[in-house]
């Protein structure tokens, strides 16, 4: 008995439940050191209602959960929260945080990283240097071009909008509506 409910466990698991593995800033510069990857931060709020569809329906999607997983350390930071982080030779803070029940400032390094709105995805290089950031509430198909493409660095071969149009148009979505 103890066997059936273990494989169906292991079933149940592989099958779909593909789920992200966030780290925080200071473990993916680490990781970064010790293997270097690409990092994408998801820069987010507890309350703001399409960061948390972006959790369920783009993120938990499995292809892009996969892409995510084997190609970037991905990263998730509360855009007003209190979490210290040391980047770029600089430490960051939110000296104005107040409590996690209410809507608190933008944290130094939202600010740093020029959020201006949330949901927004930054993407860094294997040196942590900027690569480009998407803002909004974005679906798995919207996104998965920008993960492919940022992942096997061929956005460093676009350089003109015609040659982002030509991308897409060869570019094979995994993702069906």
């Amino acid at each position: 008995m103890k066997k059936i409910l273990l494989l169906t466990l292991f079933l149940i698991q592989a099958s779909g439940f593909a789920q992200v593995r966030w780290m925080t800033m200071t473990q993916a510069l680490a990781a970064q050191k010790k293997e270097p990857k690409k990092i994408l931060i998801d820069f987010y709020a507890d309350w703001c209602a399409p960061c948390k569809e972006m959790d369920k329906f783009t993120f938990n999607h499995p292809e892009i959960a996969k892409i995510i997983n084997e190609k970037f350390y991905a990263v998730k930071f509360e855009s007003d929260g209190n979490e210290t982080v040391s980047f770029a030779g600089h430490t960051f803070i939110n000296p104005d945080y107040k409590n996690k029940k209410t809507k608190n400032p933008l944290h130094q390094f939202s600010k740093y990283m020029n959020i201006n709105m949330i949901p927004t995805m930054v993407f860094l290089d294997e040196k942590a240097d900027p690569i480009t950031s998407l803002s909004g509430a974005l679906k798995a198909k919207e996104v998965e071009p920008y993960f492919t493409m940022i992942a096997s660095d061929e956005y460093k071969n676009i350089k003109t909008r015609k040659e982002w149009e030509s991308y897409q148009k060869k570019f094979r979505s995994k993702i069906k509506d």
